[in-house]
């Protein structure tokens, strides 16, 4: 104790008292990283974006072919090419969107358990186990998918095929690795993503929800679907959105397992190529500036889709935190 009756602890200084303007510094350089983070984010899109129209309005430009409409891919004649993307489209938009159907209810069922059912000790591995799923190479799901799963799904779409086969998109062609298959391969490929978010977003429900679910006598599954599945939903969605994406783009599974086919059928159980695939199959023909810009076209396509889901994620996300407060 000194003799003025203060104590010497009060010699010692509190972190909190630090010169304003050494904290206004490192305010201001914290918000400039993060602003020039963000720039740096949206000065990358855009320069891809701006890459794929100047690369691929050339080619665009030359094409006789109906680019939205035509099912055609000739690009024999440099002078005057035609090609169309709506099979590419269709494929790819379908085995994308079934792999999310497939997907998300598995995911979202998997994070509940793992958050709410489920001890600790067996909650923790069984997560690193799902986990692990998205460290497997997309060549092996190709692979395992083509030489193993093929023989267990094509007894299902024997089935599907015989009870609706009266439905367009349940018609059997003769394919027996196609679209559907591809489906599911690409749902077990976005599943740990979709379920690894998912968890984290249900481990995040404020515990005062549940309790109060509790008080008011409701069980288990009423406390999940009344306090945690609203507030995950917002999560829920962006983790399906990220699965979405990645379904999209995937490129050397879908190359392995969808069949190529010579004519166009609204099928699930057709083959053909999505965006990804046609690219990656068909480098060997980037030997003119018509042809590449032909394909580049195609991934400009792609490139918009995924765009386009994404911003309808954020707006379906925004309101439904509206709706929710």
């Amino acid at each position: 104790m000194s003799i003025t009756g203060h104590s010497e602890l009060d010699a010692i200084d509190d972190p909190m008292d630090a010169p304003k303007g050494t904290s206004r510094r490192g305010d201001a350089i914290f918000r400039g990283l993060a602003a020039g983070s963000g720039v740096i984010v949206i000065a990358l899109i855009v320069g891809v974006a701006a890459f794929l129209i100047s690369q691929a309005a050339p080619a665009l430009a030359k094409n006789k072919a109906n680019f939205l409409t035509d099912r055609v891919w000739d690009l024999g004649n440099l002078a005057a090419p035609s090609f169309g993307i709506p099979d590419l489209l269709w494929v790819t938009v379908i085995s994308a969107t079934l792999a999310l159907v497939f997907a998300v209810p598995v995911s979202v069922g998997l994070a509940l358990f793992l958050t709410q059912y489920a001890p600790r000790r067996l909650a923790t591995p069984f997560a690193y186990l799902v986990d692990l799923l998205a460290a497997v190479p997309s060549i092996v799901y190709g692979l395992w998918g083509y030489q193993v799963l093929r023989n267990y799904v094509n007894p299902v779409q024997d089935f599907l095929s015989g009870t609706l086969g009266f439905l367009p998109v349940f018609k059997d062609v003769g394919v027996t690795s196609g679209i559907f298959l591809a489906s599911i391969v690409l749902a077990i490929m976005i599943t740990p993503i979709i379920t690894a978010i998912s968890r984290e977003v249900f481990a995040q429900t404020p515990q005062f929800h549940i309790e109060a679910a509790y008080a008011l006598g409701a069980t288990r599954w009423e406390m999940i679907r009344t306090a945690v599945l609203p507030f995950g939903r917002p999560g829920v969605i962006s983790a399906s959105m990220l699965g979405l994406g990645r379904a999209l783009g995937e490129t050397i599974a879908v190359a392995i397992i969808i069949s190529k086919v010579a004519d166009f059928n609204w099928s699930f159980f057709s083959g053909g190529q999505t965006f990804a695939s046609k690219i990656a199959l068909s480098a060997a023909e980037f030997d003119s500036p018509t042809k590449t810009g032909a394909y580049i076209a195609a991934g400009l396509v792609l490139f918009i889709l995924t765009f386009i889901v994404n911003a309808i994620a954020r707006i379906v996300i925004e309101r439904g935190k509206a709706f929710s407060e």
